[in-house]
Parts: C-alpha cells; sequence; structure tokens
C-alpha cells in the first residue's frame, strides 16, 4: 500500500482523532504552550480508561465471552427467545464491559447463530443489539468512556451517578422488551448447537482479579496508579500482545480534545460564546452535538462550560442514539453488517435509523417532559 493509501485509509478509519490533532495544534497557536498546558490532561481518566481496555482486551483473548454467551445460547429454544438473549448479552453486558466490548464480542456471535437459525429478523436483531449496548452502558460509570470521563471529573459518589442514570435504563429495558417482541419470527422450536470455546482458566483468573481492583479505583478505594502499574506489568509478563488490543487512538483522543478544551477555556470571549449557548440546554445541546460528532467527543467539549453533569451524563448518553456515528461502537456492528451482508448495508441503515430515532424521541420525551413531573 503506498503512503498516500496508508494516509487516506489513517483518515478514513480515525477521522475524530485526526478533527481532534487538528483542533489542538490551531488552539496552539491561539495560545502559545505555557506552564498552564500542564493543567490540561486528565490523566486519572485515561491511566483508569487504560486499564480497563486492557483487562477487557484479556477476557477476550482468554476466551471467557464466547464461553458464557456460548453456553447461554446453547439453552435457547425457540426464535424470540435467541433474540432476547442477544439483545440482553450486550444490554447488561455493556454495564460492565464497556458497550465496544459488548459488539465486538456478541454482534459476531450473534450474525453467526441466526444465520445457523435461518431467521429473517437478523437486521432488526443487531440494531436492537447495538441499541442494546449502547443504552445498558449508560448506567455505570465503566459502561462507556464518556461516562467514565464525566464520573471522574464531576466527583460523583457511585451511588449519586447510578440515581442519575437508574431510571433511564429501566426505561430503555422495558423499550427492548417491547422492541424484541415486536420482531417478526417464524413458527417453530429452535435447538442450537454451539461450539464450546475453550477459555484459560489462569487467565481469567487473573483478569478477573484486575478487574476487581479496576472497581475498587473507580469507587475511590484503589489509587489509579497503582492499578495501572499492577495492569501492566501482569499483562506484560501474562502477554503482551494483549496490550496491543487497547483502542490507543482514543486515548490519544482524549489527550487531543484536554488540549483544545483547556486553550479554548482561557480564551474568554469564546468560553463565554458556548457558555451561554450551553448552559440551561445542556442535554439537548449534548444530543445534538452527539449527532455531528459522537459522544465522546461530545462529552469532552461540553464539560469544558458546564457543570451540570446529569445533564452532561443523559445528554451524551441518549445522543448515542440516532446516527450512525452518534456512538462510535455503532460503527462496529454496521461493519460487521457490511462483511457478512453486503447487499443488504442500506436497508440495515434504514431499519438502523428508524430504531435509533424511535429510541431517541421515547427518551426525550420521559427526560424533557414525564421525569421533571416527578422532581417538582
Amino acid at each position: 500500500m503506498s503512503v498516500k493509501n496508508k494516509l487516506l485509509s489513517f483518515l478514513k478509519t480515525e477521522t475524530i482523532l485526526v478533527a481532534a490533532l487538528v483542533l489542538a495544534v490551531i488552539s496552539c497557536f491561539l495560545v502559545p504552550p505555557d506552564m498552564g498546558y500542564t493543567q490540561y490532561i486528565d490523566t486519572h481518566t485515561l491511566a483508569l480508561l487504560f486499564s480497563l481496555m486492557a483487562v477487557m482486551a484479556g477476557f477476550q483473548k482468554a476466551g471467557i465471552f464466547d464461553k458464557i454467551s456460548s453456553i447461554i445460547l446453547s439453552h435457547t429454544g425457540s426464535q424470540k427467545g435467541l433474540s432476547f438473549v442477544l439483545v440482553s448479552l450486550c444490554f447488561f453486558g455493556s454495564m460492565l464491559i464497556t458497550n465496544d466490548v459488548a459488539l465486538i464480542t456478541f454482534v459476531p456471535l450473534g450474525i453467526l447463530v441466526l444465520k445457523t437459525a435461518k431467521m429473517e429478523s437478523s437486521l432488526p436483531v443487531v440494531t436492537l443489539m447495538t441499541i442494546a449496548a449502547n443504552l445498558g452502558s449508560m448506567l455505570t460509570p465503566i459502561g462507556n468512556p464518556q461516562n467514565l470521563y464525566l464520573y471522574t471529573l464531576s466527583g460523583l459518589s457511585l451511588w449519586q451517578f447510578l440515581q442519575i442514570t437508574a431510571p433511564y435504563t429501566i426505561l430503555c429495558a422495558i423499550l427492548l422488551v417491547v422492541g424484541v417482541l415486536g420482531l417478526p419470527t417464524q413458527k417453530g422450536s429452535l435447538r442450537i448447537q454451539m461450539n464450546q470455546p475453550t477459555i484459560s482458566l489462569n487467565h481469567s483468573i487473573l483478569y478477573f482479579i484486575l478487574f476487581v481492583l479496576a472497581l475498587f479505583c473507580v469507587a475511590g478505594l484503589l489509587s489509579v496508579w497503582i492499578l495501572l502499574a499492577v495492569v501492566v506489568v501482569s499483562v506484560a509478563l501474562l502477554d503482551r500482545t494483549v496490550l496491543k488490543k487497547v483502542d490507543y487512538s482514543l486515548l490519544a483522543t482524549f489527550a487531543a480534545f484536554f488540549v483544545f478544551i483547556g486553550n479554548m477555556g482561557r480564551m474568554s470571549a469564546f468560553h463565554d460564546f458556548v457558555q451561554k449557548i450551553v448552559l440551561g440546554n445542556e442535554q439537548i445541546t449534548a444530543v445534538v452535538a452527539s449527532q455531528i460528532i459522537s459522544n465522546v467527543p461530545a462529552a469532552l467539549l461540553l464539560s469544558g462550560f458546564t457543570h451540570e453533569w446529569a445533564q452532561l451524563i443523559i445528554g451524551t448518553n441518549l445522543g448515542g442514539l440516532g446516527t450512525l456515528i452518534a456512538s462510535m461502537a455503532s460503527l462496529i456492528s454496521y461493519k460487521q453488517i457490511a462483511s457478512q451482508y453486503p447487499h443488504q448495508k442500506g436497508r440495515y441503515l434504514l431499519i438502523f435509523s428508524l430504531w435509533n430515532i424511535g429510541f431517541l424521541a421515547v427518551l426525550l420525551i420521559f427526560s424533557l417532559m414525564v421525569l421533571p413531573i416527578f422532581f417538582h
């Protein structure tokens, strides 16, 4: 591949990172580098995010996720039940293993099973799996990158965070159940014979211990630097190839946005202008911004102009619904569909958009019109 093609490929696959780097560089001309730059980077968030991604990559390589899902699917006796299982795996799994990992793990497996079962509703099921991962991840601080960032930045306790997200998560679960019940299915029983993947028990135990340490860190019971050191040393000694699975482009995107936001915050005129737009409209601004630049950059950007953390948390999570890039995790499912059903990409995009718009509309009505009634 020529240098030009490599560059074009990089720009295509890392659009958000490139945009963040360009914004950071431009802002450096507006605010020349000085000692103030040392306050920009939220190293705590980056260290915790890196540790979690390394642990999740280790779990995947150990085969534990495939083992769990294959056992569950082997005991599924109907097409409707199969749809429930696949959507539930993404919904509940994303709460602990992040929306990205849930989709990377369960969507390829789901497509394989759906093909085996010869189900006609494969595209709607994959769509609901994607929505389930994006919405299930809303519940916990470790469910997705923007939650982890806003949780760390806000100083909220775990209980306070769950109080914000739990009502929406419950409604999301109800909507997903309704969605699955509405899927078309053929009559008849279903019995799927799954190959039982082998797992590395010793590796799984180690990564489980590391995951528990990460939870202690999230709860404020352990220093993030101790966690980082333990994770790096353990993974390097056990299987250093796992470190290659970490999404370093996401970490670089965070760092670039930190620089951009830090510089823009020091430009009083720009800061005051954006703040006037954002204040009082945090949730809807986050939803709209997510449709254009995706919800992780939206969280990073808007956090520099408001301290209404609850509104940002809800807005950026609901903002993951809508366009294909509203949550970059949704691209994982799209790539799988494009690979397995190349002639149905357009149909999938239509189904994906309609389901996402429907879910987003209901959740926004609940958030902006229904929920306030119970708190006033």
